[in-house]
């Protein structure tokens, strides 16, 4: 009577441990495919306003006068701001954190373009620049947490995340005196 008293307790442990690590497995593997979709939608609503953005600065050029608001309809139209509210709900904290940096850099992108700069401006490009360092750290964040594996600038043959090395205009640029 001990012994099938015992062999029960044990099996339904065992059935109800196995239950549990399925269901956690299960809402693991939800959690990662909700992440992988926010974490998607962020950077694909980010690179739609960064388009808009130059597509508006290389008309700055031209007519700067409605730079201001086109610039910030750039960022509303773009779905970048509820991309991000939904990035800090799901996003892990390092990943939140890169993302906010990221958004803040397109903030002062949008500045910039908004107060009129032309794409060849030293202005733009003191903004554009860290624009792109940042999305590239947002992109490093997302991809070590996701699929764990490390990326690096030289994996591109480059020196740093910034562009500036491959931007014709900062290489064209006097370098300021220090």
């Amino acid at each position: 009577m001990v012994a099938t008293l015992g062999g029960a307790v044990i099996a339904i442990s065992g059935t109800v441990l196995a239950d549990r690590l399925r269901n956690r497995h299960e809402v693991d593997r939800g959690l990662d495919a909700r992440r992988r979709e926010v974490y998607t939608a962020f950077i694909a609503a980010a690179g739609t306003a960064h388009t808009q953005l130059v597509k508006l600065a290389q008309a700055t050029a031209a007519d700067p006068g409605p730079a201001e608001s086109a610039s910030r309809a750039a960022l509303v139209d773009s779905g970048v701001y509820d991309a991000r509210e939904r990035l800090y709900i799901d996003a892990s904290e390092t990943v939140a954190g890169a993302g906010q940096r990221m958004f803040q850099q397109l903030r002062a992108l949008r500045r910039v373009v908004g107060g009129g700069a032309p794409q060849s401006s030293t202005a733009f490009h003191e903004a554009y620049h860290p624009y792109i360092e940042a999305v590239w750290a947002y992109r490093v964040a997302v991809r070590a947490e996701l699929e764990g594996d490390a990326l690096t600038p030289a994996v591109f043959g480059w020196s740093a995340w910034d562009g500036r090395e491959r931007c014709p205009v900062c290489r064209t640029a006097p370098v300021p005196a220090a």
